[in-house]
């Protein structure tokens, strides 16, 4: 179902959309969160530690996939906006061109390069053979999951958020079943884990794709979409760059703050493992209804809604708050009973590391909130300037007070990177978004043709259409 986000009452719309996306971020969470779960309690704290120790590395190639579902989303939003559906059509052409290109690119050099950086990361040698092994066929698999992620992107542009979620919930619960089988009944191991992973994925993936392409038969555009445009290529690299950039960043700060962590032992890396994936699934799921913003934003922006964008911001920053909440309260309160999740059988190191990050972090749940609302909004209104800016200061924060704080604090201080980053990145992203720091400019510029107007008369126009909706 394509569903039109410019119109009807924001809170309503909001709800909608991005309940469907919480739920299947939520699920898409469990493919990695079931695989440490089972290796923790399955396998042992060595094959969880194993599992783990690549994840930095997997999650750069996530980061790419998530940063391709932004960036194409915001632009195919906008298109869908305006009402421009030769073009849409033309620019989804484009855009599945263009990641099966760069999916075969990059596991060919995440094949190449996984045993040098694993290596350089300090891996301990208890656990290497193991976590190549889980590395290297999460890589081969890399394909399926950024056709999934860009195939999500473009159903949550065309207002469709339920779609994927129906294919992810099937793929997950099929995930758990031959996680189970991989290591219980077929004794596979780590790859075990690794390969029930992959077939899920792949799936999803394929499915996916194949009934978007259906699903976009189904819109009739007044022309004859292109199968490849390099100026709306151009328009969707303007956007998914810095977003692809943004989460690759992200992951690289992480990837260098593990290499520091390994150097602690596999019971203390077994520990921050533990407690970074309830960490994760936290931040991702944030992260899930800031995307959902993106994508209101983007289309609000092309249809020339500037204050139904600022309404729809302070309703999604508050869906945030209300998951966040209890999660904050349970990491603060009862860390260990949490971890027991993956670390059941482990030994006290592992527990104590894990608990004193949750408790540390979970606090700060609602200050990089704040930012990743405020973020969203400015790549819907692909202001990408502001937008890295407010994201590279969380990172670079971060790397540089781990390294502040090392030595001073041990790992613990490692941990309080976390929310100084999240607390000054915040107060950034704040001043970034202030009225006149953006919105106003775009009325200036070529990117929304239906804020080229004067801004009176686009204020009025804008409040007689929502109380007509309303």
């Amino acid at each position: 179902m394509v569903k039109d986000l410019t119109q009807g009452k924001p809170l309503k719309v909001l709800l909608i959309f991005c309940i469907p996306l919480l739920i299947s971020s939520i699920f898409q969470q469990l493919y990695n969160m079931v695989d440490s779960i089972i290796a923790g309690k399955v396998l042992g704290e060595a094959a969880l530690a194993a599992v783990g120790a690549s994840y930095p590395i997997t999650m750069i190639f996530t980061a790419i996939a998530l940063g391709c579902n932004l960036g194409c989303s915001v632009i195919i939003s906008k298109l869908f906006g305006e009402r421009n559906y030769t073009d849409m059509k033309s620019g989804v052409n484009t855009i599945l061109i263009s990641v099966a290109v760069l999916g075969v690119l990059l596991t060919g050099i995440g094949i190449g390069l996984g045993s040098p950086i694993m290596r350089l990361l300090k891996t301990p040698n208890d656990i290497m053979a193991d976590s190549l092994v889980y590395l290297y066929i999460y890589i081969g698999g890399f394909l399926f999951v950024l056709m999934y992620n860009v195939a999500t992107g473009i159903f949550s542009a065309l207002g469709d958020s339920r779609t994927p979620l129906y294919f992810l919930v099937s793929s997950s619960l099929v995930n758990i079943g031959l996680d189970l089988l991989f290591t219980m009944v077929i004794p596979m191991g780590v790859a075990g884990l690794a390969w029930a992973t992959f077939i899920t994925q792949g799936i999803a993936g394929v499915l996916c794709i194949v009934t978007l392409i259906f699903r976009l038969r189904k819109i009739k555009g007044e022309g004859k979409p292109v199968w490849f445009s390099p100026l709306l290529l151009k328009q969707m690299l303007y956007v998914a760059i810095p977003s692809v950039l943004q989460q690759s960043f992200v992951s690289v700060g992480n990837l260098v703050i593990q290499s520091i962590i390994n150097g602690y032992g596999s019971s203390v890396l077994a520990g921050y493992i533990a407690a970074v994936k309830l960490n994760t699934f936290v931040i991702t799921t944030i992260t899930t209804v800031a995307g959902g913003l993106s994508a209101f934003a983007a289309q609000n922006l092309g249809a020339g809604k500037i204050r139904r964008v600022l309404h729809g911001s302070g309703i999604a920053l508050l869906m945030a708050m209300v998951f966040i909440i209890p999660f904050s309260i349970l990491f603060s309160v009862i860390p260990e009973t949490m971890l027991k999740l993956f670390l059941e059988e482990s030994s006290a190191l592992s527990v104590s590391t894990g608990t004193r990050f949750l408790i540390i972090v979970s606090p700060f749940y609602a200050v990089i909130s704040v930012k990743l609302m405020l973020d969203s909004v400015l790549r819907g209104a692909q202001s990408m300037l502001s937008f890295m800016v407010a994201t590279f200061a969380d990172l670079l924060i971060r790397v540089i007070m781990c390294y502040i704080l090392d030595p001073v604090l041990g790992v613990e201080g490692i941990w309080w990177s976390w929310p100084i980053g999240w607390v000054a990145a915040t107060l950034i992203s704040v001043g970034l978004f202030a009225p006149g720091k953006w919105y106003k400019s775009l009325r200036a510029q070529h990117l929304f043709p239906a804020l080229q107007k004067d801004n009176a008369t686009a204020d009025t126009n804008e409040r007689e259409a929502e109380t007509k909706t309303e």
